[in-house]
């Protein structure tokens, strides 16, 4: 009989490298539901603090805290220096976004003036519409940069995917704060069919079920290690009993008459 031990072990040690990748990626999810929370929090307290002139927080790097506190700031759109986002969604409408330095008596700061639909099949322009002339108000959300490759955040002919102003910096004549505002509103008004960008979804997402995934695969993976065991020791004993029962049967040859004496036969 082969020794079981050997199959054993290599299925628990299998098993224990499958189950510790699993809880890792479970406790990875209830990490991210609680960086999620965090962010919900924040954001709510955010939005409900009062506005705030943007020089009171744009003094250091925008960090994920600092997101959804509502700004206001006076200055001029610098229309020669416009950023066009590519391939942006808002509410499940596609589109592009466009972000405009505004320069104020304390320094620049970059604006994403809002969300522009596209319908289907519709280009993306290579210029984007134009800010108001002269001096503005502005209002809108303080925002952090955003994250990504290099390819996607570095302007390539006054365009890119996402909104980075250490990636934007090196293209501007002068100096520009780290993060940008989110456009609320401006006064006066500007056209082009800007829409606000969205907060995001207060919800704690799907971080949660997905960890309890991860934890069932790890339960079920020991319960299959258990039930293999035991099916391998219920083979086990049916082989044994089966060969306990073929040594104890007669022989071939063995009957009734096997215990007759014999007759000499004679000479």
């Amino acid at each position: 009989m082969r020794p079981l031990w050997v199959r054993w072990t290599l299925l628990v040690v299998f098993v224990a490298v499958l189950g510790t990748v699993f809880v890792n990626l479970g406790e990875w999810q209830l990490d991210r539901l609680d960086q999620r929370q965090q962010r919900n929090r924040d954001t709510l307290a955010n939005e409900a603090n009062p506005v705030v002139p943007y020089e009171q927080v744009f003094t250091r790097p925008i960090a994920e805290a600092d997101q959804w506190q509502r700004v206001e700031a006076r200055g001029t759109f610098d229309a020669e220096h416009q950023f066009v986002l590519r391939y942006r969604s808002n509410g499940g409408a596609n589109g592009y976004e466009v972000v405009t330095p505004l320069r104020t008596s304390a320094g620049a700061v970059l604006v994403d003036r809002g969300f522009v639909r596209l319908e289907k099949g519709q280009p993306i322009p290579s210029a984007a519409p134009a800010p108001p002339a002269g001096e503005v108000t502005v209002t809108g959300h303080v925002r952090r940069d955003e994250r990504g490759r290099g390819a996607a955040t570095r302007p390539v002919d006054g365009q890119m995917r996402l909104v980075s102003s250490t990636a934007i910096a090196p293209t501007l004549p002068y100096p520009v704060a780290n993060g940008y505002i989110g456009l609320l509103s401006v006064d006066p008004a500007q056209s082009g069919g800007f829409e606000t960008v969205q907060l995001p979804e207060i919800s704690d997402g799907p971080h949660f079920w997905y960890a309890v995934q991860w934890f069932m695969f790890t339960a079920i993976g020991l319960a299959g290690v258990v039930v293999f065991i035991r099916g391998d020791l219920r083979a086990r004993r049916e082989e044994r009993a089966a060969a306990a029962a073929a040594g104890a049967a007669p022989g071939p040859g063995a009957g009734a008459d096997a215990d007759e004496p014999k007759v000499p036969s004679a000479s």
